[in-house]
């Protein structure tokens, strides 16, 4: 079946048209990047060349996909926009609540379970408003994405930072939060800056115990956490087109963790393959007949620094397997220097858990090749010493290795087989551990490996690999080995040299699949009703964010000055907390219980500057609410990395705070702030971050007079009498003070909305 076939030829159909007006303004060759990006303009034709990381560009994307977790306040939102039906194709993805215990089949029970009040309004909700609907079981979105939406040359947002996962079909693939969801869905367009470029070469050919995991494990390495903020990677070159589809939504999906707003591949034979593998043989036609203009064009890949802001170029043929960690995916590690590695900073050598799948690595490709590492390990009497777990990524990826007899190989090999879902990725894993805060290592093929992350245990010491370098691990049982050049010892005594992975790209026999698990919405969703019951804990209708008051903030309250990395996952932890996504108030009692304090070094302690005692921090924000006194988050570099979720926005905007002040911000975060009528603000020397004191009252001006490109003060009012003043600066445009002034996007949306009515 292929969704959306219709609109994927209409944006074909006007593609060339399109790029000849881009061609005439911008005047030069073309990466991909630009292509998509100017073909997918709000007002149509491009009739101006945008500077790069500066101008702020409405685009129209063609396509938005929600995971269940974020869908429900994405959707939640979107119900007070007063639209009757989604304005672009949409759907929902029901993949992040199903907690990992014991196996597949009672996981995915207990999780329909527990999760019906949510998964019966997700699946209602998506009925009345026309968006297709993938229910539990169904797998993983952007899996789910990559076998059936994504498309060469389109564009498309996801309320997941993993959305990024379909550039390896050739699509900008952006995550956000939902309420930049909510606004493509009610037709308005959808603003981004226009990012800058970045150029990865790569040349060679992958060999031996190397995969496309390595390569990114290898770019995080370069450009660290923060390395592609603001920018697009845009990967070219003969190592390019020699990997697999699917490899390529690998490098595509673990870009999130440099913080690239996205990463895409040009149009090749690899992608045509696997759009025919998947059924989508007519997308492939309308492909190949523009596969000129779905890549960038050759004079841009010959003198490539002429036309990316920054270039990168990897030999594949001298690349080593890589593993990634501990607590940060950026710390590299060839496989070489990794054993060395482990000895000298003294992490636990013994590896408790092997974990391969999740939406990173659980294609057909990535099953083969870990299984064919499996099955040496049978034929040679071994057995996995530390606990193994695979997460299939969709039903189809399932149902087809498990015909192909896959799943069989892993379960003898000591495996267990979880259920098509995040899973332990996510932190919904229900360890088997008799000391919770045991110090221990785990290695996973997933893509984010922060500490508390995986299992909730900030002693874990997660490192990322790839599946079939995790599967030999496994085996060992020890971060020691390295299966390139040491051997294994079975029961027999026999020193068993395992041999270089081998896998399969696409399946001999095909896909297949009896039940891919979608549903279709209504036709007419009108009289459909969706129930939210008052005294549900799971669920709970928004009420609007008021208006900003039109003044300066004065006596407002340090709520804590946040130490170190402080991700998405430290404001709003997942795990036991995600079954709250769809209730503000419950989940708010997680806001930044993950954050250090600067001034004890402990977490979820901070000192209340009503009463000066010390408590938990969100419930100290609740009597500063109470009281209707306003707080100050201030935070440290690359403040809100990580996931997309705006919870993390909406938390804080919610308990009363009324500003983030920090050295940086992650992207989607910064935005998520900004749509929420949060003010996001930023030190304009870094420094002043060390003049803030626990006891301050902050105050805030050149509100009144908010515009684009003038700084704010801040000014801090010690409890000695002494007080410092010092420059903030913001990105806000006048759209995003607009934002802020009505007290978030969505009270625009609705109140345009409601006039047009009138």
């Amino acid at each position: 079946m292929v969704f959306d076939l219709d609109m994927i030829q209409k944006i074909y159909s006007s593609y060339a048209d399109k790029l000849k007006a881009v061609r005439k303004v911008v005047n030069h060759p073309l990466t991909l990047t630009e292509k998509i990006l100017y073909t997918h303009l709000w007002k149509g034709n491009a009739d101006k060349a945008y500077e790069r990381g500066k101008d702020y560009v409405d685009f129209a994307p063609d396509r938005v996909a929600m995971q269940d977790a974020t869908a429900q306040m994405a959707l939640l939102q979107f119900m007070q926009s007063g639209r009757t039906k989604v304005s672009v194709p949409s759907t929902v993805h029901c993949d992040h609540l199903i907690q990992a215990e014991v196996g597949a089949v009672p996981d995915l029970s207990r999780a329909k379970s527990q999760n019906k009040e949510v998964y019966d309004f997700l699946s209602s909700v998506s009925n009345k408003y026309g968006i297709g609907f993938w229910k539990p079981g169904a797998g993983i979105i952007h899996q789910v994405v990559l076998e059936n939406y994504a498309f060469p040359g389109g564009m498309m947002i996801g309320t997941d930072s993993h959305t990024v996962n379909a550039g390896g079909l050739g699509t900008i693939a952006i995550g956000v939060g939902g309420a930049d969801a909510c606004d493509v869905m009610a037709g308005l367009p959808w603003e981004l800056k226009f990012p800058k470029l970045i150029g990865v070469k790569l040349t060679g050919k992958l060999n031996g115990w190397t995969a496309s995991k390595d390569i990114i494990l290898k770019v995080a390495g370069i450009l660290t956490v923060k390395g592609g903020t603001g920018a697009i990677l845009e990967y070219f070159g003969e190592g390019a087109t020699s990997l697999s589809c699917t490899g390529k939504g690998t490098i595509c999906n673990m870009g999130a963790e440099i913080g690239a707003t996205t990463s895409i591949f040009g149009y090749d034979k690899k992608m045509a393959e696997y759009l025919r593998g998947t059924g989508r043989k007519e997308v492939a036609d309308g492909a190949d007949k523009l596969s000129k203009d779905l890549t960038g064009d050759k004079e841009v890949y010959a003198d490539p620094e002429k036309y990316f802001d920054q270039v990168i170029e990897i030999n594949l043929s001298e690349l080593e397997p890589h593993i990634n960690g501990p607590f940060t995916p950026d710390l590299a590690w060839p496989i070489s220097k990794f054993a060395e590695a482990v000895k000298t900073n003294n992490w636990p050598a013994e590896l408790e858990v092997g974990l391969i799948g999740s939406c990173t690595n659980s294609s057909y490709e990535d099953i083969t090749r870990a299984a064919s590492i499996a099955q040496q390990a049978i034929d040679n009497g071994l057995k996995a010493k530390s606990e193994f777990t695979v997460t299939p990524g969709s039903e189809q990826v399932r149902f087809t290795v498990d015909r192909d007899g896959y799943l069989k190989i892993f379960e003898e090999m000591g495996g267990i087989v979880l259920a098509n879902a995040c899973g332990p990725c996510i932190g919904q894993w229900a360890r088997h551990s008799k000391d919770p805060n045991k110090k221990n290592s785990i290695v996973t093929s997933y893509n984010r490996n922060f500490a508390k992350r995986n299992d909730g245990n900030p002693n874990t010491h997660a490192f990322v690999a790839s599946p079939e370098l995790t599967t030999a691990l496994a085996l060992a049982g020890t971060l020691t080995f390295n299966p390139l050049t040491d051997s294994l010892t079975n029961d027999k005594g026999e020193k068993i040299k395992l041999k270089e992975p081998k896998g399969i790209e696409m399946p001999l026999k095909g896909f297949a699949v009896d039940d891919a698990g979608y549903q279709s919405p209504a036709a007419d969703g009108s009289k459909i009703e969706v129930i939210v019951s008052p005294t549900s804990d799971r669920l709970q209708i928004l009420e609007p964010f008021p208006a900003w008051e039109g003044t300066d903030w004065y006596n407002l309250k340090l709520l804590i000055k946040a130490k170190g990395k402080c991700t998405t996952d430290h404001i709003s932890m997942a795990g036991p907390w995600l079954k709250y996504r769809g209730h503000l108030d419950n989940i708010s009692n997680n806001l930044l219980i993950g954050a250090v304090n600067f001034f004890n070094d402990k977490t979820n302690l901070v000192k209340n500057q009503l009463t000066g005692e010390y408590g938990p921090l969100p419930q100290t924000q609740r009597e500063y609410k109470a009281v209707k006194v306003g707080s100050v988050i201030v935070g440290d570099e690359n403040y809100g990395e990580g996931s997309s979720r705006e919870h993390a926005a909406m938390e804080p905007r919610h308990l009363g705070v009324r500003a983030v002040l920090v050295k940086s911000f992650a992207r989607i975060h910064e935005t998520n702030l900004k749509k929420q009528g949060m003010l996001g603000i930023t030190f304009d020397n870094k420094d002043d971050y060390n003049k803030i004191k626990e006891d301050d009252s902050i105050d805030i001006t050149g509100l009144t007079s908010f515009s684009e490109n003038k700084p704010l003060v801040v000014h801090l009012n010690h409890t000695d009498g002494t007080t410092e003043s010092f420059l903030v600066n913001h990105t806000y445009n006048e759209q995003q003070i607009e934002w802020f002034k009505a007290g978030g996007a969505l009270n625009i949306i609705r109140e345009e909305f409601e006039a047009k009515k009138d």
